[in-house]
């Protein structure tokens, strides 16, 4: 898989994709990560890549014109053949859709990613409408640049690739991960996985050695061997977690009936975090 950054700032990525899971998958030649620097695409002496916005206002607006000529060095297929030769073009923007764990896993499949890094008080409109695929932003706020923005989604996206992570279930049962799938029948009295399929919600909370840590012991449940009584616990807490910090994702997945007892329990005690 490829990765194209489309940048004012080639220099930023020297240390982001040096390290862990992204340095693993670049040494293992399972990605290629490209950056092109946009100035270089530049037709003045002064290699202007902005200009003041058409009706007024404050800041400057990263011109059409050298990303253009960025896209065609690259040689990317057209809009309309891209599915079809698995690339896409992305732009990042505060104005984009949100990021999320299913269009990373959209990424995934693709085999080059093209990111345009959006700088100043934005891009062109053009761009967006006659050069990209996805304008994408990854949360509600708002960065000096799309740099950074550029380094979170290579890095969601890499380890989704076969062959990324030492454990292929590691990126697949996690926080927004895949639902759990049932052991098969001659397992199913046997120990859980160190991972667990939250089918949407937040992960459930981990312990390690010791068992007890400044007074504060691990779970009953965890410490007493009983397989299913971790899985309940599991579960328990993915929907207490999920309760607390992201509550909107309650509403966006399928719950058990189960789970709705769970649910309305652990509202019934109150000692939720404020």
């Amino acid at each position: 898989m490829r990765f194209d950054l489309i940048t004012i700032f080639p220099d930023f990525f020297k240390g982001p994709f040096d390290y862990g899971i992204l340095k693993r998958a670049r040494t293992a030649g399972l990605i290629e990560i490209v950056t092109h620097d946009l100035r270089s695409f530049t037709h003045d002496r002064h290699r202007t890549v902005d200009d003041r916005p058409f009706g007024g206002g404050e800041g400057m607006v990263l011109k059409a014109q050298p990303i253009y000529d960025a896209l065609q060095s690259l040689q990317i297929a057209p809009k309309a053949e891209r599915q079809r030769q698995k690339e896409t073009v992305i732009l990042l923007s505060a104005q984009g859709r949100p990021f999320s764990q299913p269009v990373a896993q959209e990424l995934a499949v693709t085999e080059r990613v093209v990111i345009i890094c959006g700088r100043y008080e934005g891009v062109d409109e053009r761009v967006n409408e006659l050069l990209c695929d996805r304008e994408i932003s990854i949360g509600d706020y708002v960065l000096s640049g799309g740099e950074l923005a550029a380094a979170v989604i290579v890095d969601t996206v890499v380890r989704l690739l076969p062959g990324a992570l030492g454990n292929p279930d590691s990126s697949r049962f996690e926080s927004f991960g895949a639902e759990d799938v049932e052991q098969d029948a001659g397992e199913a009295d046997g120990p859980p996985r160190s991972t667990y399929g939250a089918g949407g919600l937040l992960d459930y909370p981990h312990y390690t050695r010791p068992a007890d840590f400044m007074g504060v012991p691990i779970p009953e449940a965890l410490a007493g061997g009983n397989h299913e009584a971790v899985r309940r616990w599991r579960r328990r807490m993915a929907l207490k977690k999920t309760l607390e910090n992201r509550p909107d994702l309650l509403e966006k997945i399928e719950i058990s009936d189960e789970d709705r007892e769970i649910l309305a329990e652990l509202r019934g005690y109150g000692d939720l975090k404020r």
